[in-house]
């Protein structure tokens, strides 16, 4: 495969800047009950590739499914660039690698029969409605992915990549009378099956807090201190920062650039945010991004301080800035974007008793079920939270919003935990129509001064 497009660029090289093809084959599990009944159980297998070409700043692309399309395709790639090129292309430097990326599996999902997949998903389903009388509707969804990409380019890059998923979980609702309360789980892991195996104990937890948000009270509006539980933290860096940091939103944006100023300082001396694709099992690594670049951990927070961000080549080149292996696509129908991959806030020294002791008023914000950012603004809502009252965890609470400015945030954190959690919730992140894998971590946080918008 390496050679028959490496072969086919070769024709074209004098024609264009740049030009890059990328293919894949693979092959998919997805199984979903939804309410009473299996909504559906598919097995797809796919192929197809890209091409990608840049000439004098223009880019042409264009996707198909028959590789002896091939030779057209790179010409309507190439026709598209020289037609809309009109000024310097910059593309960061980076080196031609020659690499064979290979899965491992602890326990191949591929070679588990999929009648198996499907009763497991059954007694998960038959478990959720049986767990309290309260249960008024029932998600539960199993998906597993296999995929090799191929990929070449004008400038020497020769290679190959395996990627693998395995992810099951639920969501349920609980009504009683006209309030509904919501609730999910997930577990996930690249190489193992063996982790389908284990929800079994947060369904029972997970049902159980649903309908224990019947009965909370609502929570009162104000300004608090919170601590946020790993997952709402690592949410609240991934959606509130990390997409600031993502270059292709500020290399063009003067206001951006003027917030995302490097060196500017956001918080404390003991904050860093770091992204992280090299990170062993983490649900968004990867060793090659989709341009061939390596991948690299980087610091976006570095002591309290903007440090690092997030590029593809061409936005490191537009900034005179070095490539970090950010450029990302969903598949061979897409091209490139920038992208996170691994995002978490590192350890502190604080334990979480230490947090707690001195709060006279304050809420515990655990897990994450939505919001919306607006560029430096942010609303978020917790799965569930608690009162903190004189140093302990109080009652249950539910309608809880935090909502505020991610660098004041950030700027008021008071504490951060000594309990980091990586891999704590398997994201599918969206961006530009594209949805990839990505994942989030964190330990507790302690911030002051959050708004919440209660009652």
């Amino acid at each position: 495969m390496l050679n028959q497009l490496s072969d086919a660029i070769a024709k074209y090289k004098k024609r264009v800047d740049y030009l890059e093809i990328r293919a894949e084959e693979s092959e998919d599990t997805n199984v979903q009950f939804r309410g009473k009944e299996m909504e559906s159980v598919s097995q797809p297998f796919g192929h197809g590739g890209c091409v990608r070409a840049l000439y004098k700043g223009g880019w042409g692309f264009v996707s198909f499914n028959d590789l002896t399309e091939l030779s057209s395709k790179i010409e309507e790639a190439v026709s598209q660039a020289r037609l809309v090129g009109c000024e310097k292309s910059q593309l960061a430097r980076v080196e031609g690698v020659e690499d064979d990326v290979k899965v491992t599996f602890k326990n191949d999902p591929r070679k588990v029969a999929l009648k198996d997949k499907v009763g497991q998903m059954q007694d998960y389903h038959r478990q959720v409605w049986e767990a309290s009388s309260l249960v008024s509707d029932v998600s539960v969804v199993y998906s597993d992915g296999f995929s090799r990409v191929y990929f070449v380019s004008s400038q020497g890059a020769r290679l190959v990549q395996e990627f693998s998923g395995i992810m099951t979980g639920f969501s349920v609702v609980a009504r009683e009378k006209d309030l509904l309360q919501r609730n999910s789980a997930t577990v996930f892991d690249q190489y193992d099956y063996s982790i389908v195996e284990t929800l079994k104990p947060k369904i029972n937890e997970r049902v159980t807090m649903a309908a224990d948000l019947l009965k909370a009270k609502s929570m009162k509006g104000g300004n608090y201190t919170v601590i946020m539980d790993p997952v709402m933290a690592g949410t609240f860096i991934h959606e509130a920062f990390g997409h600031l940091s993502e270059a292709d939103h500020v290399y063009e944006n003067k206001e951006l650039c003027r917030i995302m100023k490097l060196g500017r300082r956001v918080g404390s001396a003991s904050l860093n945010v770091v992204d992280e694709p090299t990170m062993k099992d983490g649900w968004g690594s990867y060793d090659y991004d989709d341009e061939g670049v390596k991948s690299t951990k980087t610091y976006l927070i570095k002591n309290g301080i903007l440090s690092g961000r997030l590029h593809s080549r061409e936005t490191a080149g537009k900034m005179g800035e070095t490539p970090t292996g950010n450029a990302r696509a969903a598949g061979f129908r897409s091209r490139p974007l920038v992208r996170m991959s691994n995002t978490y806030i590192e350890a502190g020294k604080a334990s979480f008793d230490d947090m707690l002791k001195d709060i006279k008023l304050g809420v515990y914000a655990c897990s994450f079920i939505g919001g919306y950012t607006d560029r430096e603004m942010f609303t978020f809502t917790p799965r569930w939270a608690f009162m903190i009252r004189n140093g302990q965890l109080a009652e249950l609470v539910r309608d809880v919003k935090l909502t505020g400015n991610v660098f004041k945030t950030l700027d008021n954190i008071e504490m951060i935990g000594n309990d980091l959690r990586l891999k704590v919730e398997p994201g599918m992140c969206g961006k530009g129509g594209q949805h990839i894998m990505v994942d989030t971590g964190a330990p507790h946080v302690r911030i002051k001064n959050i708004t919440i918008a209660g009652q």
